[in-house]
């Protein structure tokens, strides 16, 4: 089950954050090889972030999977992701930062556990 951790120093108030979480969950599941019914987004909005020094517009995330990340996959994540917030949420590429997690399914609440072992079958 991926689950994309996202925060932001942008006010989400009046924005689209549904077009958001689709597009998001879209990338996510077809760049890990993961059906969207098993992928997660979090989306934080007006988190004091300081990226650079300064306090404009940034974001952080944190992408956790079982299975599914290596360098190639993680570089286009980390790409497709920061288009997103550019488009968006006027996000620039160059302020996103993406941290990835490759996790085993012991290491995973249980439901996650029964999805890893369902998607395995």
């Amino acid at each position: 089950m991926p689950c994309l951790n996202l925060s932001t120093n942008v006010n989400l108030e009046g924005v689209d954050t549904s077009s958001i979480l689709s597009e998001a969950t879209s990338t996510v599941a077809t760049l890990i090889g993961k059906p969207e019914s098993y992928v997660m987004i979090v989306l934080k909005g007006s988190v004091p972030i300081s990226f650079g020094g300064t306090e404009q517009e940034a974001a952080y995330g944190e992408l956790v999977s079982i299975g599914g990340l290596n360098p190639d996959v993680n570089k286009k994540l980390s790409a497709a992701i920061a288009a997103i917030l550019e488009t968006k949420l006027s996000v620039p590429k160059t302020r996103f930062f993406l941290k990835f997690y490759d996790t085993k399914a012991h290491q995973s609440q249980e439901h996650a556990q029964c999805l890893h072992a369902l998607h395995q079958q």
